[in-house]
């Protein structure tokens, strides 16, 4: 039977909840049955690893490695950490692999909900605390290890310019000026940027220091996935601008990664 009280209402996650719960199980906090009596040993959820976002003077670069690992063995070579949201974003994750891909999967979904009862586009900064929202109602399973922590990034049509947002475990919403990187080779990630990065920096020069950060991330933790010369495996890269949200080509991110192996 339709529910009446669903009209009116353009929170779709609110509506989903409400009329469909069992399909936010890795979502809803109060869910714990799937990792209740579960032997620890055979309880390996793959884990993506690290990802970024870089500001440049016509936008944003995000990007992330491929790479998901299963304890200390590599669970998947070709994992997608970075997805469009909608014209001028984008969401990055880092962190337990399925409820990763399903919050990013899901906050699409209410994005596009939003603007199509709405009549009217989801600004930059309610999309960023949305996004909160959805950090803090996967609480429950981040306390049992289940992280997901996003990197939220877009194009502001009000203010011309690229912005990044970064979360805690408990859906703390914040904002960074340059760059940032999450994930499990973050912090060696952010080392590099940190050493190359200038203000107002073109594309091709953010493309560059984004493929040198995963590389470096890469090479000092185990669990980051460099680029696969041999299987032609490499990070995705996406640049968001006013124009759009834009996938770097294959080619691309190619030819970086060898013009920064002929200089090492």
């Amino acid at each position: 039977m339709l529910d009446l009280s669903d009209y009116g209402n353009s929170d779709f996650f609110q509506i989903l909840k409400r009329r469909h719960p069992e399909l936010l199980a890795t979502l809803n906090s109060s869910d714990t049955t799937a990792s209740r009596n579960v032997p620890e040993a055979s309880f390996r959820p793959y884990e993506g690893t690290t990802v970024l976002a870089v500001v440049y003077d016509s936008g944003v670069v995000m990007a992330g490695d491929r790479q998901a690992t299963e304890g200390y063995q590599i669970g998947e070579r070709r994992i997608q950490k970075v997805y469009p949201v909608d014209r001028h974003s984008a969401i990055a994750v880092a962190g337990a692999a399925g409820p990763c891909i399903e919050m990013a999967k899901l906050f699409q979904v209410e994005v596009e909900f939003y603007e199509k009862t709405e009549g009217i586009s989801l600004s930059l900064e309610g999309q960023a605390n949305f996004l909160s929202h959805l950090v803090r109602s996967n609480l429950g399973l981040a306390m049992q290890g289940l992280i997901v922590l996003p990197l939220f990034a877009g194009y502001d049509l009000k203010r011309q310019r690229g912005r990044i947002f970064k979360y805690d475990a408990v859906g703390g919403r914040y904002e960074e000026d340059d760059y940032h990187a999450i994930g499990s080779g973050g912090k060696d990630a952010r080392t590099t940027l940190k050493k190359r990065y200038t203000p107002e920096i073109s594309r091709q020069n953010a493309l560059e220091i984004v493929a040198e950060a995963l590389w470096d991330a890469a090479d000092e933790d185990i669990a980051t996935g460099g680029p696969d010369l041999v299987r032609k495996i490499f990070p995705t890269l996406y640049t968001v601008t006013q124009e759009g949200v834009t996938e770097v080509p294959e080619a691309t991110v190619e030819g970086l990664y060898r013009d920064l192996i002929s200089r090492l």
